[in-house]
Parts: C-alpha cells; sequence; structure tokens
C-alpha cells in the first residue's frame, strides 16, 4: 500500500491525544506490571455511583428500554433537565432548547461543530480544560489563548477579555469552577467579564458548568447568565450527570440555548452518534430526579481532601498553591523547584515524580500553563497520604 493512501487528513495533523488520558494510562500501564502507582492524575470521581441511579439503569434494562431513543434524548430527561435549570440556576428553557448528548465534551464538539466557520476565533482563558482547544482546531476555528496568571487566582480580567477580542471572534469559553485550577468566579467577577461581552453582540458564549455542585466557595453556584441574563439568547450553558452524580462511564451530557442554536446542534448529532445511549439516559434522569444527599456527601468529601492537599502543598519545598473554591484538583506552581533543580519544566518534574515517588500528576503545559503541575484528590485519604509522604521524600532527594 503506498503512503497515499494512509495519509491523514490536515485537520487531524492540528490535533494531539488527550494528555490527561495519555498520563492515567501510563500510570495504570506500570501499576498492570507490579509497579506501585499511586495515581493523582485522573478526572474523575472515585466514588461509586449512587444505588438508586444504578438501580434505575437496571430497570431499563430489563424492562427493554435498549433501543434507539429521539436523537436529543427521551423527553421524560429533558423535561427533568429543564426542572433542572429552573430549580439550580434560575434559568427557564423549553424542551426545544436542550440536546442530550454523550458527555458534556460531546455537548461542546456539537456547540463548536454549529458555529464555528473556517477561521473563526475561540476565546479560551488559560489554564484551560485540555479538550477546548483541539475540539475547536477540529471543527475549523482557531483557539485563541488568554493567559491568567497566579496574582489574579487564575481569572480572566475584563482587560484581557476586551484585548483578546477581534472582529474574527465567535466565541468565548468560561469554565467555572475550573478544572485544572479549581476556582470559581464571584457573581461579581463574572458581571464584570459580561460587562465586556455585552460591547460584542456577535460573540457567542460557552459556559461549562460541569464542575457546578463540587464547590464550596462563592456559594451559591453562579454562571455568567445569572449575573447578565442579556446574555440569555447568545449564551449555551454545558453540564452533566458525570462529576456531580460519580457518572463518568454512563456519558451523558446536555446543553441548553437560543433553540435555533440547539437545532443545529442535534442536526450534527443526528449525523454522528444519533442517541446517547438509551440505558444512560434512564439513569441520568433517576439521577436529577432522586435523592440528592449524595451530591452534598461527595461534596464534602471533596472539601475535606481538599483542605488536607492544601495544607501538604503549602509545606512543601518549593511549592507555592492557591487554595481551591471547587473541583477536585489543585493547581500548585513548581516555578520555584525547576529554577533551583536541573530539571527543566513541568513535564520533567512529573516524569520525576512517577519516576521517584510512583505517584502520577498532569503537568500544567497540558493545560496551557507551563511551570504548574494539576494533583486529582479524587481518591481515598489513605492513597492521599501516601502520596504526600512519598512527593515530600523525592522533593528532600531533589533538594540534597
Amino acid at each position: 500500500m503506498n503512503d497515499r493512501a494512509l495519509q491523514l487528513s490536515e485537520r487531524i495533523t492540528l490535533i494531539k491525544p488527550s494528555p490527561t488520558l495519555a498520563v492515567s494510562a501510563r500510570a495504570e500501564e506500570l501499576k498492570s506490571t507490579g509497579v506501585d502507582i499511586l495515581n493523582l492524575s485522573v478526572g474523575e470521581p472515585d466514588f461509586d455511583t449512587p444505588d438508586h441511579i444504578r438501580e434505575a439503569a437496571i430497570k431499563a434494562l430489563n424492562e427493554g428500554h435498549t433501543r434507539y431513543t429521539a436523537v436529543d434524548g427521551i423527553r421524560p430527561l429533558k423535561q427533568a433537565i429543564a426542572e433542572k435549570f429552573a430549580r439550580d440556576n434560575q434559568l427557564n428553557y423549553t424542551l426545544n432548547q436542550i440536546l442530550v448528548s454523550c458527555g458534556a465534551k460531546h455537548s461542546i464538539f456539537n456547540a463548536f461543530t454549529a458555529i464555528l466557520n473556517p477561521g473563526d476565533e475561540v476565546i479560551i482563558p488559560a489554564p484551560y480544560w485540555v479538550s477546548y482547544p483541539d475540539i475547536v482546531k477540529m471543527t475549523g476555528g482557531i483557539p485563541v489563548i488568554v493567559q491568567s496568571d497566579f496574582a489574579n487566582a487564575f481569572k480572566l480580567t475584563p482587560e484581557n477579555l476586551k484585548s483578546a477580542m477581534t472582529e474574527k471572534t465567535r466565541a468565548f469559553v468560561i469554565n467555572s469552577p475550573s478544572n485544572p485550577s479549581g476556582m470559581a468566579y464571584s457573581l461579581d467577577e463574572l458581571k464584570k467579564l459580561a460587562e465586556v461581552l455585552i460591547e460584542y453582540p456577535d460573540v457567542l458564549i460557552v459556559t461549562d458548568d460541569i464542575y457546578e455542585h463540587s464547590l464550596w466557595r462563592h456559594l451559591p453556584f453562579a454562571n455568567i447568565l445569572n449575573a447578565c441574563p442579556e446574555l440569555y439568547e447568545r449564551c449555551i450553558v454545558v453540564n452533566g450527570v458525570s462529576k456531580t452524580y460519580a457518572m463518568t462511564g454512563f456519558r451523558i451530557g446536555y446543553a441548553a440555548g437560543n433553540a435555533k442554536i440547539i437545532a443545529a446542534m442535534k442536526k450534527v448529532q443526528s449525523q454522528s452518534t444519533s442517541n446517547p445511549t438509551s440505558i444512560s439516559q434512564y439513569a441520568a434522569l433517576a439521577a436529577l430526579t432522586g435523592d440528592q444527599a449524595c451530591v452534598k456527601t461527595m461534596t464534602q468529601a471533596f472539601k475535606e481532601r481538599h483542605d488536607f492537599i492544601y495544607a501538604a502543598l503549602k509545606d512543601f519545598p518549593g511549592f507555592e498553591c492557591l487554595p481551591s473554591d471547587g473541583t477536585f484538583y489543585s493547581f500548585p506552581s513548581i516555578q520555584k523547584i525547576l529554577s533551583k533543580t536541573g530539571l527543566q519544566d513541568d513535564i520533567q518534574f512529573s516524569e520525576y515524580l512517577l519516576n521517584e515517588a510512583r505517584v502520577a500528576v498532569i503537568p500544567g503545559s497540558a493545560f496551557g500553563m507551563e511551570g504548574y503541575i494539576r494533583i486529582s484528590y479524587a481518591a481515598p485519604f489513605e492513597t492521599l497520604t501516601q502520596a504526600v509522604e512519598r512527593i515530600r521524600t523525592a522533593l528532600q532527594k531533589l533538594f540534597t
């Protein structure tokens, strides 16, 4: 077979595999060979899916809900999502403004496919979730990365947002609480960003609220629509059940927004995945309409783990760290370590921790911020305690 037959598209050469999944895969590979790896790279809750949700999935299977559904999701689930928006977010949507997809990542892919033309720019604050830039590239857009910094708690300032706007700007992505930084915008901070967005009526906003319930500061949760209802027609709200209910494997996300845009996203989905898994939809329905005590239990556990990890990170030589507002991540700076050792960058430091401490973390450069690492505390206290001691010992070796 000649080389041309195996030639890949230009578009695929622009994107890279998810670095977070790559690190997790490397950690699991080492574990499979007998190496005792503590994996603090994972981006999913370590809790089991609550019983009532699993039982709903089993019931759906036993009742024969195994066929195609409507492309945009079953009506009871869409109704539950609408009620969730009204109850939790004070946002009102009709069913034709809601699309159920195969995870929040799928919702974001659908959105950018529906709204971007070649050359359109999408403003993405850094640090960012690893998939935002590549999804923009896959759908023909140009990611415009706007750096934040430690001094501003990794939050985009109105001035930086405005300076990034051009005639080609088509969309702005905001993720609060944030993966990887753990920060969340306050209502006042969102209002100031909204004041800039009001000046640019052709720019759409994608707000990724997937960590909405993993929050312990800046309560109650607010997204940019709560801060500025005038943006309602221009805003696509993305959420899902993965993080809130420990349902990452079920692959159910959803989006709400202007009916015209949602219809376009539905068209994209109809020619790609079609409907999300029927059984998962019934499980998601149980999650949204059932007892919410499990959500508070998991959030409280993450808060306790955060407090433990944050205290340890502050004590590590060469680390600088801010307290997280939510999620299950800490994002410490290791720049002082790099300046005082032979390690060149955050990638080498992460490799050092993997090889020397047998602890897996994600380098900050994967999120657009060199000189940082992301530590996930979605792990039992026993694992976190062992990881802290291993990292401490590895740092002592590094500085002696």
